[in-house]
């Protein structure tokens, strides 16, 4: 497709070529076949994988784990061939236990797996045009009853606030202690759920009233960044490539997927929305939103709003942040940090 590297660019930047990093295991004994190891991988694709016995050991069995998961046992030195379809996106931890002569060892190494998924460039057309308050570092957007909630960063200035967007009045709002550094937000289940950033501390409002009803750590050593949720789960960004899926009763991390292109991973995903059963992702620095199937993190289509600075009072470095779909009009809203202005958008392929 002639447009991917475009997409690529607009994603990263620059086009950048991940190599598979494939690495042989510290273990002398045995070690990985690698000689027909590729860099990077697609899911339609398998690896074959094998162990060379330098020493001329004795081999009785082998048992072989991708991704600490055990997916075959094989007799003396036999060969496997795994399919690579079901596999999550990213870098596949490949382990085999090489039983020997009463005793046993391990050999490790890994691959990557990249989409085959090549990205769309999608359009879009500006609906109209609101105010937006230049002192919003926005972190996250969100419509819920009609009504336009946000959440803002910084430390001493973060809040979140419910107001009119085509006037910009305030209806009501929530400041953060000046100890946290406000992230995400999302609505689910008559609760806003909210994010910080670097203090692994979320907090959890009654949507109607405003008010704290709780507050909790993450159940992962990870950051905070976007938030948003399916109907039934939370999905969190923490600055990565991943994003991480979330029970909202428990406050587990249950899932998680790895964000790629075919040719890499799209690292600092940020602001995250939830549109018709796909995550669309801010991309933290640049001015461009990657659609992203939440199943398996491959990236489907790009779109670059990238001409929208031009239209507002920006520095170099408030970045586009700021995605909220509103149901009944079928337009998604963004804007940006300390942008002047938000746009109404349709997109389209």
């Amino acid at each position: 497709m002639k447009n991917y590297n475009i997409l690529c660019i607009i994603l990263l930047g620059t086009l950048l070529a991940n190599c598979g990093d494939t690495k042989k295991g510290e273990n002398s004994l045995f070690t990985f076949d690698n000689s027909k190891f590729k860099e990077q991988y697609q899911p339609q694709e398998a690896i074959e994988l094998g162990i060379l016995n330098p020493n001329s050991k004795t081999v009785d069995s082998i048992i072989y784990y991708v991704n600490d998961k055990k997916v075959a046992a094989k007799k003396n030195i036999d060969k496997l061939i795994f399919e690579l379809k079901d596999q999550k996106l990213g870098y596949q931890n490949l382990k085999a236990l090489v039983y020997y002569e009463g005793q046993n060892s391990e050999a490790t190494t890994r691959v990557e797996l990249v989409s085959n998924i090549q990205p769309k460039l999608l359009e879009y057309k500006i609906v109209n045009t609101y105010p937006h308050d230049t002192a919003s570092f926005t972190q996250g957007l969100e419509f819920y009853k009609d009504t336009l909630y946000e959440s803002t960063g910084q430390n001493g200035t973060s809040h979140f606030r419910k107001y009119d967007y085509k006037t910009g009045k305030v209806f009501e709002q929530v400041d953060l202690d000046k100890a946290y550094f406000g992230e995400g937000i999302s609505i689910l289940n008559d609760k806003i759920f909210q994010l910080t950033w670097t203090e692994k501390t979320g907090f959890i409002y009654n949507a109607n009233t405003l008010k704290l009803e709780k507050t909790f750590t993450y159940d992962k050593d990870i950051q905070g960044w976007g938030l948003t949720n399916d109907g039934k789960y939370l999905y969190q960004s923490d600055g990565t490539e991943k994003i991480w899926k979330m029970d909202p009763k428990t406050l587990k991390i249950v899932d998680n997927i790895n964000v790629y292109t075919t040719s890499t991973k799209i690292k600092s995903v940020n602001e995250l929305e939830w549109i018709n059963g796909l995550i669309y992702g801010n991309i933290w620095q640049k001015d461009a939103i990657a659609i992203i199937n939440p199943t398996n993190g491959a990236v489907e289509a790009v779109l670059d709003l990238s001409s929208l600075r031009k239209l507002v009072k920006v520095t170099e470095d408030d970045f586009l942040n700021g995605i909220a779909y509103n149901p009944k009009t079928k337009t998604i809203f963004v804007t940006g940090k300390n942008w002047n202005k938000m746009f109404e958008i349709k997109v389209s392929e």
